[in-house]
């Protein structure tokens, strides 16, 4: 099992992963989970898969076993920044605009979390392994792009897994459901110290 971390800079060097994380999310969000978004070739993509993102993949052998999404809160795309910040401003049909508690903030140190997945038929006994590696990247990810804070509309099971790497999350909004599973904004600090 091996976990990268892709961009439009290094995607090449990587082969095929990237489209395989999309279908991937496909399989997970379109599929499985039959939220309606845009979709091309069996690949699950939107308006915030632009070169300001980051991709973090767990993968073995080609095969996307998980995977999320990094974006700055300072991005721009046309009328678009990040997902948690449009859904506020009522850009995001599929998300309701009352997500946060307070403006959603725009900072070099915050970057959005979305997308997270793991796909399905990812073995019981491993599972958790993936999940850890797929957090623990996610943050080593998001700290080498100068990152202290992330910002995250993440299913509510999440912070019990993130205690266990020593990060810690702070709710910013409501719990709402999504497919009927819970999710809700967090803040996620990378200050403490990881185990």
């Amino acid at each position: 099992m091996e976990t990268a971390t892709l961009s439009f800079d290094n995607m090449h060097t990587y082969g095929p992963l990237f489209a395989n994380m999309l279908k991937a999310r496909h399989r997970t969000f379109i599929e499985g989970k039959q939220w309606d978004l845009p979709e091309e070739a069996g690949m699950e993509f939107d308006q915030y898969d632009t070169a300001q993102s980051r991709w973090v993949c767990v993968h073995e052998n080609g095969r996307v076993m998980a995977g999320v999404r990094l974006t700055p809160t300072t991005a721009k795309c046309g009328i678009y920044s990040y997902m948690v910040r449009d859904a506020q401003r009522g850009l995001l049909d599929t998300i309701p605009g009352n997500l946060l508690w307070e403006p959603a903030p725009i900072a070099d140190h915050i970057w959005d979390a979305n997308r997270l997945f793991v796909v399905d038929d990812v073995p019981t006994e491993i599972r958790r392994r993936v999940q850890m590696s797929l957090m623990g990247h996610m943050v080593r990810s998001a700290r080498a792009q100068g990152a202290t804070i992330l910002i995250g509309l993440l299913p509510t099971l999440i912070p019990r897994l993130a205690r266990r790497l020593g990060i810690d999350m702070v709710p910013a909004g409501p719990e709402m459901s999504f497919a009927g599973v819970p999710h809700r904004v967090y803040f996620v600090s990378m200050a403490s110290k990881m185990h």
